[in-house]
């Protein structure tokens, strides 16, 4: 299983999410570009909730901001080329990989993170939160998604459970809800053991 967990925006889950998935699945985690160095970082909240290999980003900036502004800002520009991605030390050749933002995400002057997807040419599971709004977002990012012929596994909702929103997702975005992860109060290893696990690596 190889996999990228993308968002219909930033904030929405996609680290719980990653952490998630390799907590109940052991791959390894793969965060190309970090943009925010100041307080723990999603390679390190990873590595603390799932006890996982981590690899190493390609791209660390500093200021938690769009990447190819936290990009400008440091004096350097994200080059397609150098996203690479790790090869797996476990054997499995599970890899967990998160994007940075949405997909509308620009990474320099010309690309955005759907091209990072593109780029590696992995399945996409979409996180999207389950309050108000999210049934616009939702489709929309399916759209996109869609109309670069990228794979999606489906999309899982973050935040209190919601089942309408879940329904017209399902139902508007001809895709499956394939879990849903409620607002964790204390997020440690043991409240995301706590959150059922039914994906299976075979359906990937």
């Amino acid at each position: 299983m190889k996999v990228f967990i993308t968002g219909t925006d930033t904030n929405i889950g996609k680290t719980i999410v990653s952490s998630w998935i390799c907590l109940h699945t052991g791959a390894e985690y793969f965060k190309p570009i970090q943009s925010g160095l100041e307080e723990e970082t999603d390679s390190e909240i990873v590595a603390r909730l799932a006890g996982v290999k981590v690899h190493a980003e390609c791209y660390r900036l500093r200021a938690p901001l769009s990447p190819h502004l936290s990009a400008r800002l440091d004096g350097v520009a994200i080059d397609m080329n150098r996203l690479v991605l790790p090869s797996s030390a476990n054997g499995t050749g599970n890899l967990v990989v998160e994007g940075a933002g949405g997909l509308m995400v620009p990474i320099n002057e010309r690309e955005f993170m759907i091209d990072v997807i593109g780029h590696f040419e992995l399945p996409v599971i979409l996180v999207a939160r389950s309050s108000l709004g999210t049934i616009n977002h939702t489709l929309l990012s399916l759209k996109a998604l869609r109309d670069r012929n990228i794979k999606i596994l489906g999309v899982i909702m973050s935040g209190e459970p919601n089942d309408e929103n879940k329904k017209a997702i399902e139902t508007y975005g001809a895709v499956r809800v394939i879990a849903q992860i409620p607002r964790l109060e204390c997020l440690t290893t043991e409240s995301l053991c706590r959150v059922p696990f039914s994906l299976h690596t075979k359906a990937f």
